[in-house]
């Protein structure tokens, strides 16, 4: 059976950027990907390189998810965003709260993803498949796993038909987070987000901010390499296959994976899955 892909990319802030984009995204559509996202910047920041981004890929013929923060926008801003998208054929979003911009101190006029997700199904309809984030190791700004479970609940309730996951490196949060939201009655897919490791430094700075885990034994391992760069990367693809290969036996539908806009690492777990020569 094929595995349903999805690739996550950041709009370019430069030319040769959008080059090196369109590069790999020409290598990761040879996957047959459910879906490519686009990432939204704090407060609406990237708006305008964003739909450029979408429209891309749209006219290359792929399905594009723009990811629309509501965080420090307007009912009016966002209605605009969705008739821009609807203009462009583009029929999939991923909903989400979003960043405050540095230095914003008030949210605007939603303030939770669930406000953001029952507007655009008031504005829109059925028209698009919306996407939310999920959060198997917890929001780090939820009070407890069980607000942060509900919090999850409430967006489906307002109408997700399914959602990602913020990357981690122990299956068994995803699989008991799943377990957890299936007694709660939400039966949407719930897609196990994975990022691939190509470096150790910045992964492990951005992990302590985001509250994924990185497992003590990974830790030592990464550091144990030092600067040997193969080292860490031949390391970090076992570790990463092998993740993916036990969601999919456990049952995941899918797998989503962050990018940071190159095409190699994921290309490399996807062939080691089997998933290129199914797509082939």
């Amino acid at each position: 059976m094929k595995t349903e892909l999805s690739f996550e990319f950041y709009p370019p802030q430069t030319p040769e950027g959008v080059e090196k984009l369109r590069a790999a995204r020409a290598r990761l559509a040879a996957l047959k990907p459910e879906f490519f996202s686009v990432t939204f910047g704090a407060g609406g920041s990237t708006r305008e390189r964003t739909f450029a981004i979408v429209n891309e890929i749209a006219a290359e013929g792929h399905q594009a998810a723009p990811h629309l923060s509501c965080v420090g926008t307007t009912r009016a801003g966002v209605r605009a965003i969705l008739g821009d998208y609807i203009g462009a054929g583009i029929r999939r979003i991923v909903a989400l709260r979003g960043d405050l911009p540095s230095g914003m101190a008030e949210t605007g006029e939603f303030h939770h993803a669930d406000d953001l997700v029952r507007f655009i199904r008031a504005e829109t309809g059925d028209h698009f498949h919306i996407e939310v984030a999920a959060y198997p190791e917890w929001h780090p700004q939820a009070r407890t796993p069980t607000d942060d479970l509900k919090a999850f609940a409430g967006k489906v309730k307002a109408g997700a038909d399914s959602a990602i996951t913020q990357y981690f490196y122990n299956a068994d949060a995803y699989f008991h987070f799943v377990d957890a939201a299936r007694a709660l009655g939400i039966d949407v897919p719930i897609i196990p987000g994975v990022m691939p490791i190509s470096g150790f430094t910045k992964l492990a700075r951005f992990s302590d901010a985001c509250g994924a885990e990185l497992p003590r034994w990974m830790r030592r391992k990464f550091e144990s390499f030092g600067d040997d760069v193969d080292a860490i990367r031949a390391f970090g693809l076992d570790v990463v296959t092998d993740l993916c290969a036990r969601l999919l036996s456990g049952g995941a539908p899918g797998l989503h994976f962050y990018t940071m806009n190159q095409a190699g690492l994921a290309l490399e777990i996807c062939r080691r899955l089997g998933a290129l020569e199914t797509a082939e």
